[in-house]
Parts: structure tokens; sequence; C-alpha cells
């Protein structure tokens, strides 16, 4: 453990495992604690952090072979900007920015969310997704260019029904990991399979079939999580 209880992310776990950290930003009430809960079902253990009002939900899985401890870290309603606990960015590895498709001004406000990210983050990798697309499919027709502009692998995602969410915890998951390992390249190998996935999306659309794409609804609505999904 770090200084005020914070885990130490520099440390190797008690088993020699790599620990990364991610954290979710966004407006109040957008679902990234839903989100979160959503992925883990009930294999995690929260843990509050009442100096600063934050909780981490613990996981653990493996990426290519190596054992990782993943802490989550929640802000637990204190999402204003400049209000933030520099605490909650310190020693993070990748970022998932999250919006609501049924409030646009969760969506207008992702830039200032980006902003406050990169002032204590400059480098660390960042996805980005819609939340709470089950309330109407439709909106996965639309274009959102904040993603793009960004250059960030970008989901519609729900956390009612589980639609890519699995996807895009795993991709955050492996980002973190190869980030604290150095790696400069890895957010353009995730960029290229959500390009991938896009185009079979759009050739399935064009044949009448079922979308099964990553960055399309209901892909992984009904899978198991998978701890080597890489």
């Amino acid at each position: 453990m770090a200084k005020n209880g914070e885990p130490d992310y520099d440390q190797l776990g008690d088993e020699g495992e790599c620990k990364v950290k991610i954290i979710c930003l966004g407006d109040s009430a957008v679902g990234k604690s839903k989100l979160v809960e959503r992925f883990l079902m009930d294999g995690y253990k929260p843990q509050q952090l009442s100096t600063y009002a934050l909780t981490l939900f613990n996981y653990k899985t493996e990426v290519n072979g190596t054992k990782v401890l993943v802490d989550f870290w929640d802000t637990a309603g204190q999402e204003r900007f400049n209000n933030m606990h520099p605490s909650y960015y310190h020693q993070a590895h990748a970022c998932i920015l999250v919006f609501d498709t049924t409030r646009k001004v969760t969506y207008k406000n992702m830039p200032q969310w980006l902003k406050e990210l990169r002032e204590y983050r400059p480098e660390i990798p960042c996805l980005c997704c819609a939340n709470k697309i089950d309330v109407d499919y439709n909106v996965t027709k639309k274009s959102f260019g904040f993603a793009k502009k960004h250059r960030m692998p970008f989901y519609f995602v729900s956390a009612s029904d589980g639609t890519n969410v699995v996807k895009m915890f795993t991709d955050a998951i492996r980002a973190a990991v190869a980030y604290k390992n150095d790696s400069t390249d890895f957010m353009d190998e995730i960029m290229r399979e959500l390009e991938h996935f896009e185009l079979e999306t759009n050739s399935k659309r064009s044949n009448g079939k079922a979308d099964s794409s990553s960055s399309s609804p209901r892909d992984d609505k009904n899978d198991t999580k998978s701890s080597n999904d890489s």
C-alpha cells in the first residue's frame, strides 16, 4: 500500500501479479458504476477509500499468460469538473470516458473531462463509450465525432443488458497492461480491431444478417467473461 492507504501500482502483487489501475470519467448518473458492476457481476470486491469518497472494484485476470490485478476506480458521486481529487488520477494506466445517450449534455461535456484527465495523465490510453443504448437502439446509427477526433476506441454499450460491456473492459485492461509495459502501438492495434469489426458489421447488415460487431449493439450481451479475452 502507498501512503494514505492507497494501493501502490508500481509494486507487484503478493504472487508477482502485474497491478493496473483503470479509471472511469464522465458526468454523474451516466452509468459508470453500473458498467463496472455489470462486467464484474458477482466476482468483485468493492473497497471504500473513505478519505476521498472513492470506491475500488478489484478484479483478477490474465493477459497473454500474465496474471493481472485490476483496480477499477469509481468516483462515488463526486463528478464535477476540477473537483476530482488528484489521487483519482494518480498512477492510472487507462481511462474509460462514459456518456449517456439519453442526455446530450453528458456528451457535450466529454472534452472537458478529457482536458482534465490530460492535465494529470497526459499519455495514458483512453477509451470512449456511449451508455444506455438499450433505451433506443436507433442511437447506434448516429455518429459521434469526439472519439474519432481524439483517436479513441469507441463502443456502444448498455449496463442494463450487457451489450459490448465485456469487450470494452477487456480492451481497457489490455490497454492498461500494454501502457504499463511501455507498449506504444497497442492502441493502434485496438483501433484496427474495431475497424475490422465495423467492416464485418456493415457486410452483415448489407446481407440482412444479425449484427455481431464489437462496436455495435448486443454482441457480447450473453458472453461469459473470459480472463484471457485478448
